[in-house]
């Protein structure tokens, strides 16, 4: 994965997730979840690394503003 850029946390509640687990479904799922919760980068691409275990993905929230939930 690429760099983390200052830009994305460069603010009061920015965060980036690195997600990390067994299988392409569970990470997905665990996104969906915070994408209610938080303003997020969405459902992004999930991938494989080649020779480590599971699947990962990269996802931004701002944790100040609210998700799909509290729209």
């Amino acid at each position: 994965m690429k760099p983390i850029d200052e830009q994305h946390i460069a603010e009061p509640g920015l965060v980036l997730l690195d997600i990390t687990g067994g299988d392409e479904v569970t990470v997905r799922a665990v996104m969906a979840v915070l994408e209610e919760r938080w303003a997020t980068s969405g459902i992004v691409p999930v991938r494989r690394d080649p020779g480590a275990p599971g699947v990962r993905a990269r996802f931004y929230a701002d944790v100040l503003r609210p998700g799909r939930e509290g729209q």
